[in-house]
Protein backbone atom coordinates (compact mmCIF):
# COMPACT_ATOMS: atom_id res chain seq x y z
CA UNK A 1 0.00 0.00 0.00
CA UNK A 2 1.25 3.18 -0.96
CA UNK A 3 1.11 6.23 1.43
CA UNK A 4 2.01 10.03 0.82
CA UNK A 5 4.60 9.95 2.99
CA UNK A 6 6.33 7.38 0.68
CA UNK A 7 4.91 8.75 -2.19
CA UNK A 8 8.26 10.06 -4.22
CA UNK A 9 9.10 9.99 -7.59
CA UNK A 10 12.21 8.82 -9.22
CA UNK A 11 14.27 12.01 -8.11
CA UNK A 12 13.30 11.68 -4.46
CA UNK A 13 10.55 14.21 -4.60
CA UNK A 14 7.66 13.98 -2.83
CA UNK A 15 4.30 13.59 -5.70
CA UNK A 16 1.26 14.42 -5.40
CA UNK A 17 -1.65 12.15 -3.26
CA UNK A 18 -3.51 9.97 -5.99
CA UNK A 19 -7.06 10.05 -4.93
CA UNK A 20 -10.18 7.53 -6.86
CA UNK A 21 -13.33 8.93 -6.72
CA UNK A 22 -16.37 6.61 -6.76
CA UNK A 23 -19.66 7.81 -7.00
CA UNK A 24 -23.05 7.21 -8.80
CA UNK A 25 -23.63 10.96 -9.02
CA UNK A 26 -21.70 12.66 -11.71
CA UNK A 27 -22.10 15.97 -10.58
CA UNK A 28 -21.00 14.96 -7.05
CA UNK A 29 -17.87 13.38 -8.68
CA UNK A 30 -16.89 16.84 -10.54
CA UNK A 31 -17.68 18.37 -7.40
CA UNK A 32 -15.14 16.34 -5.87
CA UNK A 33 -12.55 16.69 -8.42
CA UNK A 34 -12.91 20.38 -9.03
CA UNK A 35 -11.63 20.46 -4.97
CA UNK A 36 -9.02 17.84 -4.60
CA UNK A 37 -7.03 18.82 -8.16
CA UNK A 38 -7.06 22.71 -6.92
CA UNK A 39 -4.72 21.28 -4.48
CA UNK A 40 -1.50 21.37 -5.53
CA UNK A 41 -0.28 18.04 -3.32
CA UNK A 42 -3.43 16.71 -5.19
CA UNK A 43 -4.64 14.26 -7.86
CA UNK A 44 -7.81 12.64 -9.24
CA UNK A 45 -6.24 9.48 -10.61
CA UNK A 46 -9.56 7.85 -11.75
CA UNK A 47 -13.56 7.95 -11.49
CA UNK A 48 -16.11 4.98 -11.22
CA UNK A 49 -20.06 5.67 -10.94
CA UNK A 50 -20.70 2.07 -8.98
CA UNK A 51 -18.74 -0.49 -6.51
CA UNK A 52 -17.64 -2.59 -9.37
CA UNK A 53 -16.12 -0.01 -11.13
CA UNK A 54 -14.44 1.00 -8.07
CA UNK A 55 -12.57 -1.69 -7.43
CA UNK A 56 -11.52 -2.24 -11.14
CA UNK A 57 -10.39 1.44 -11.55
CA UNK A 58 -8.48 1.21 -8.16
CA UNK A 59 -6.83 -1.85 -9.71
CA UNK A 60 -5.65 -0.08 -12.48
CA UNK A 61 -4.77 3.12 -11.17
CA UNK A 62 -2.83 2.29 -7.82
CA UNK A 63 -4.26 5.59 -5.90
CA UNK A 64 -2.80 6.40 -2.35
CA UNK A 65 -6.60 6.85 -1.18
CA UNK A 66 -10.34 6.37 -2.34
CA UNK A 67 -13.24 8.36 -1.55
CA UNK A 68 -16.43 5.77 -1.38
CA UNK A 69 -20.16 6.88 -1.60
CA UNK A 70 -21.68 3.98 0.60
CA UNK A 71 -25.03 3.65 -1.53
CA UNK A 72 -24.17 2.73 -5.00
CA UNK A 73 -25.28 0.38 -8.01
CA UNK A 74 -24.12 -3.11 -8.73
CA UNK A 75 -22.08 -3.07 -5.97
CA UNK A 76 -22.45 -0.52 -2.74
CA UNK A 77 -19.27 1.42 -1.05
CA UNK A 78 -19.10 -1.11 2.07
CA UNK A 79 -18.63 -4.15 -0.30
CA UNK A 80 -16.28 -2.17 -2.64
CA UNK A 81 -14.02 -1.21 0.51
CA UNK A 82 -13.94 -4.98 1.69
CA UNK A 83 -12.39 -5.81 -1.20
CA UNK A 84 -10.42 -2.91 -1.81
CA UNK A 85 -8.96 -2.79 1.86
CA UNK A 86 -8.40 -6.66 1.93
CA UNK A 87 -6.82 -6.43 -1.58
CA UNK A 88 -4.73 -3.56 0.64
CA UNK A 89 -4.79 -1.43 -2.67
CA UNK A 90 -5.35 1.83 -0.99
CA UNK A 91 -6.90 3.41 2.24
CA UNK A 92 -10.76 3.86 1.82
CA UNK A 93 -12.62 7.29 2.84
CA UNK A 94 -16.16 6.49 3.20
CA UNK A 95 -18.41 9.59 1.66
CA UNK A 96 -22.05 9.35 2.73
CA UNK A 97 -24.89 11.82 3.60
CA UNK A 98 -26.61 8.86 5.46
CA UNK A 99 -24.91 8.85 8.82
CA UNK A 100 -26.68 5.80 9.95
CA UNK A 101 -25.32 3.93 12.51
CA UNK A 102 -25.20 0.74 10.58
CA UNK A 103 -23.20 1.48 7.75
CA UNK A 104 -21.23 2.88 9.53
CA UNK A 105 -19.87 -0.06 11.96
CA UNK A 106 -19.99 -2.67 9.02
CA UNK A 107 -17.86 0.43 7.29
CA UNK A 108 -15.62 0.32 10.17
CA UNK A 109 -15.10 -3.78 10.68
CA UNK A 110 -14.49 -3.92 6.97
CA UNK A 111 -11.04 -1.67 7.77
CA UNK A 112 -11.72 2.30 6.22
CA UNK A 113 -10.05 4.55 7.43
CA UNK A 114 -12.27 7.05 7.53
CA UNK A 115 -15.92 8.35 7.30
CA UNK A 116 -17.33 11.47 6.78
CA UNK A 117 -20.26 12.84 6.01
CA UNK A 118 -20.99 14.66 2.62
CA UNK A 119 -21.78 17.88 4.42
CA UNK A 120 -18.37 18.19 5.85
CA UNK A 121 -16.88 21.43 5.24
CA UNK A 122 -14.08 21.00 1.95
CA UNK A 123 -10.81 22.24 4.29
CA UNK A 124 -12.29 18.86 6.61
CA UNK A 125 -12.16 16.78 3.53
CA UNK A 126 -8.97 17.88 2.40
CA UNK A 127 -7.54 17.29 5.74
CA UNK A 128 -8.81 13.91 5.96
CA UNK A 129 -7.33 12.50 2.12
CA UNK A 130 -4.24 14.24 3.50
CA UNK A 131 -4.49 12.83 7.10
CA UNK A 132 -5.67 8.98 5.74
CA UNK A 133 -2.88 9.09 3.28
CA UNK A 134 0.18 9.60 5.62
CA UNK A 135 -1.29 6.31 7.36
CA UNK A 136 -3.59 7.96 9.65
CA UNK A 137 -7.43 7.31 10.86
CA UNK A 138 -10.34 9.47 11.42
CA UNK A 139 -13.92 9.78 12.22
CA UNK A 140 -16.45 12.98 11.07
CA UNK A 141 -16.41 14.64 14.73
CA UNK A 142 -20.59 14.66 13.72
CA UNK A 143 -20.68 10.45 13.89
CA UNK A 144 -17.65 10.24 16.74
CA UNK A 145 -20.31 9.86 19.04
CA UNK A 146 -22.84 8.04 17.37
CA UNK A 147 -19.64 5.65 16.48
CA UNK A 148 -19.47 4.95 20.16
CA UNK A 149 -22.72 4.51 20.84
CA UNK A 150 -23.45 1.88 17.97
CA UNK A 151 -20.89 -0.23 19.55
CA UNK A 152 -20.97 0.41 23.12
CA UNK A 153 -25.59 -0.36 22.93
CA UNK A 154 -24.88 -3.46 20.67
CA UNK A 155 -21.17 -4.88 22.04
CA UNK A 156 -20.45 -8.04 19.75
CA UNK A 157 -17.85 -9.07 22.49
CA UNK A 158 -15.32 -11.66 20.48
CA UNK A 159 -13.58 -14.52 22.45
CA UNK A 160 -10.80 -14.33 20.71
CA UNK A 161 -10.29 -11.04 20.51
CA UNK A 162 -10.61 -10.38 24.40
CA UNK A 163 -7.94 -13.29 24.71
CA UNK A 164 -5.65 -11.09 22.76
CA UNK A 165 -6.74 -7.89 24.77
CA UNK A 166 -5.85 -9.35 27.82
CA UNK A 167 -2.32 -9.54 26.58
CA UNK A 168 -2.00 -6.08 26.69
CA UNK A 169 -0.60 -4.15 30.05
CA UNK A 170 -2.92 -2.16 31.80
CA UNK A 171 -1.76 0.86 30.98
CA UNK A 172 -2.16 -0.22 27.30
CA UNK A 173 -5.35 -1.24 28.20
CA UNK A 174 -6.09 2.49 30.10
CA UNK A 175 -5.08 3.97 26.74
CA UNK A 176 -7.51 1.98 24.49
CA UNK A 177 -10.73 2.68 26.49
CA UNK A 178 -9.96 5.82 25.93
CA UNK A 179 -9.17 5.79 22.83
CA UNK A 180 -12.76 3.64 22.50
CA UNK A 181 -14.06 6.91 24.01
CA UNK A 182 -13.33 9.14 21.56
CA UNK A 183 -10.43 10.95 23.67
CA UNK A 184 -7.18 12.58 21.96
CA UNK A 185 -4.24 11.80 23.07
CA UNK A 186 -3.72 15.34 24.95
CA UNK A 187 -6.80 14.40 26.89
CA UNK A 188 -6.08 10.50 27.50
CA UNK A 189 -2.43 12.18 28.94
CA UNK A 190 -4.46 14.25 31.14
CA UNK A 191 -6.83 11.40 32.46
CA UNK A 192 -3.55 9.30 33.20
CA UNK A 193 -0.93 11.61 34.59
CA UNK A 194 1.22 11.21 31.89
CA UNK A 195 3.11 12.64 28.78
CA UNK A 196 2.04 12.94 25.38
CA UNK A 197 4.65 11.16 23.78
CA UNK A 198 3.97 8.65 26.33
CA UNK A 199 0.31 8.08 25.60
CA UNK A 200 1.70 7.64 21.60
CA UNK A 201 4.23 5.13 23.11
CA UNK A 202 1.73 3.07 24.89
CA UNK A 203 -1.09 3.11 21.94
CA UNK A 204 1.71 2.44 18.87
CA UNK A 205 2.83 -1.00 21.49
CA UNK A 206 -0.62 -1.71 22.04
CA UNK A 207 -1.73 -1.43 18.18
CA UNK A 208 1.78 -3.63 16.63
CA UNK A 209 1.01 -6.16 19.65
CA UNK A 210 -3.05 -6.32 17.92
CA UNK A 211 -2.09 -6.30 14.66
CA UNK A 212 -4.35 -3.35 14.35
CA UNK A 213 -3.53 -0.53 11.56
CA UNK A 214 -5.02 2.59 13.38
CA UNK A 215 -7.19 3.93 15.89
CA UNK A 216 -10.23 3.34 14.02
CA UNK A 217 -9.34 -0.42 14.13
CA UNK A 218 -8.52 0.30 17.97
CA UNK A 219 -12.11 1.32 18.79
CA UNK A 220 -13.61 -1.70 16.92
CA UNK A 221 -11.08 -3.67 18.99
CA UNK A 222 -11.88 -2.24 22.16
CA UNK A 223 -15.61 -2.89 22.08
CA UNK A 224 -15.51 -6.59 20.18
CA UNK A 225 -13.03 -7.28 22.87
CA UNK A 226 -14.89 -6.32 25.41
CA UNK A 227 -12.65 -3.74 26.63
CA UNK A 228 -15.27 -1.24 27.02
CA UNK A 229 -18.46 -2.54 27.70
CA UNK A 230 -22.37 -0.68 27.86
CA UNK A 231 -22.44 1.96 30.65
CA UNK A 232 -18.37 2.37 31.56
CA UNK A 233 -14.84 1.83 30.94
Amino acid sequence: MTGASDALDPGGASRPIRVVLADDEAMIRAGLRMLLEHQPDLVVVGEAADGLDAIAVVRRTRPDVVLLDIRMPRADGLAAAREIVAAGDARVIILTTFDDDRNLAEALRAGVSGFLLKVAPPEQLLAAVRSVAEGNALLDPAVTVRVIESFASAPRVDPELARLAASLTERERDVLRRVAAGRSNAEIAADLYLGETTVKTYLSRALAKLSLRDRVQAVVFAYESGLVRTGGR
